[in-house]
C-alpha cells in the first residue's frame, strides 16, 4: 500500500510537469485529487487495514494529498504567470489603460427618501431613533387609548404571535407609534424624536397596499407646545420635501391617541390643485396623520398633562416617492426589478 502511494505520488507529479495551460491542470486536478481519484479510494479503503497499517498508510496518504495540493497551486500559479507575459509581450494588456469600470450600487428609494425625511426633521432639532418590529399588545394599542374591545382596532389589520399561557399578547408593530410610549416611559420632557421603520398588516397587497412598509412616526413634548407647533414643523417640512410652492392643507380627523387629530394634504403634484384621476378630481392628496397627544396617553406615562402638552405625526414613506415620481404600484418597491431600482 506505501509503495503504491509513492508510485502515484510520482505519476502525478510527473504529468503535472507536462501540464501547459488551465484545461489541462484542471483534468490533472480532478484525476488525482477529484472524489473519484485513485488517492480518494486509498484514502477509503484504510477502513480495511489493522490499526497499526491504518496508521502509516493514512499518514502517508495525507502528506502525498497535501504535497499534490501544494504542487497544484504552485502550477497554478506558474501559469497565470506566463498567460500574463505572453499577453504583456504580444501588446495584448496595455497597463496604461484605465480599469474598467465596476457597476456601482445605489440606496433604495425607500431608503433615498427616510433619509431625506430624517434630515429635515434632524434640521428641526428632532432625534432619530429606531424600535423593535415585535411589539407587545400594550405598547401597540392600550397605552395610546386603544384597549380591548375598542374599534379603532378595527383600523389595523394585525399579524398576531402565538404567546405561552398567561403571556401579553405579542405581535408585528402595526404602525411605529408604540415608541413614543417607550421613549416618555424613560425621559422626561423635552422630546422631539422621529422614528422610522418597518411596519405590519394582515391584508391582501394590490397597487396600494403591502403587508409590509415603513412608516416614520413624529413626537415632541414640552411645556406651551400648541397646534401651531404642529403646523409649522408639519408645513415646513411638505415645503421642504415637495416643493416651495406646494400648498398644504389641515383637515380635522380621528385618531385614537391624539386629540385634537388632523389629516394633512398637499395640492396634487400631477395636476396642481386643479383636479386629475390621481388625487380623485379633489385637488387634494393626503400624506399624514397628526394631532395633539392625548392627555391620557401623557398621564399614562407619569407626564403631567396640565404641565407639558405635545405633537404627534406619523406618515407612509413609500407614498412619497410614488407622489413625486408617479409611481403606480407599491409592490414595485419590493420586486427586487432592478429595472425599477436603477432609475432612482
Amino acid at each position: 500500500m506505501l509503495q503504491r502511494l509513492e508510485d502515484l505520488r510520482a505519476r502525478a507529479l510527473e504529468e503535472l510537469n507536462k501540464v501547459s495551460n488551465a484545461r489541462e491542470l484542471e483534468v490533472w486536478r480532478v484525476r488525482y485529487l477529484g472524489k473519484k481519484s485513485d488517492l480518494t479510494q486509498l484514502l477509503r479503503s484504510l477502513a480495511t487495514l489493522n490499526l497499526e497499517e491504518r496508521r502509516q498508510v493514512g499518514a502517508q496518504a495525507n502528506e502525498i494529498k497535501r504535497a499534490l495540493e501544494s504542487s497544484l497551486e504552485e502550477k497554478n500559479r506558474l501559469l497565470q504567470e506566463a498567460i500574463l507575459t505572453y499577453r504583456r509581450e504580444a501588446r495584448e494588456l496595455d497597463v496604461t489603460l484605465p480599469g474598467r469600470p465596476f457597476p456601482i450600487g445605489r440606496l433604495h428609494p425607500t431608503t433615498q427618501i427616510l433619509k431625506e425625511i430624517c434630515h429635515v426633521f434632524q434640521n428641526m432639532g428632532f432625534e432619530v431613533i429606531e424600535g423593535p418590529d415585535v411589539e407587545w399588545d400594550y405598547y401597540n394599542f392600550e397605552a395610546l387609548n386603544i384597549p380591548q374591545h375598542h374599534p379603532a382596532r378595527d383600523m389595523f389589520a394585525t399579524l398576531w404571535i402565538d404567546a405561552a399561557s398567561g403571556e401579553e399578547a405579542r405581535l408585528l408593530r402595526t404602525h411605529t407609534s408604540p415608541m413614543q410610549i417607550r421613549l416618555m416611559e424613560k425621559e422626561r420632557p423635552p422630546i422631539r424624536v422621529i422614528v422610522p421603520g418597518r411596519v405590519y398588516r394582515y391584508e391582501a397587497t394590490d397597487a396600494t397596499h403591502e403587508s409590509m412598509f415603513y412608516q416614520v412616526e413624529g413626537l415632541a413634548v414640552d411645556k406651551g407646545i400648541t397646534l401651531a407647533d404642529l403646523k409649522g414643523a408639519l408645513l415646513d417640512f411638505c415645503r421642504c420635501v415637495f416643493g416651495e410652492d406646494r400648498k398644504v392643507r389641515f383637515r380635522c380627523d380621528y385618531f385614537p391617541f391624539v386629540e385634537p387629530g388632523v389629516e394633512v394634504a398637499i395640492s396634487c403634484l400631477a395636476c396642481n390643485g386643479t383636479g386629475c384621476r390621481l388625487c380623485g378630481y379633489s385637488g387634494w392628496i393626503e400624506i399624514l396623520g397628526a394631532g395633539m397627544v392625548h392627555p391620557d396617553v401623557l398621564a399614562r406615562v407619569d407626564i403631567n398633562p396640565k404641565v407639558y402638552s405635545g405633537f404627534a405625526f406619523g406618515m407612509g414613506v413609500e407614498r412619497i416617492p410614488m407622489l413625486r415620481y408617479g409611481i403606480e404600484d407599491i409592490r414595485l418597491f419590493y420586486s427586487n426589478d432592478l429595472r425599477f431600482l436603477r432609475q432612482f
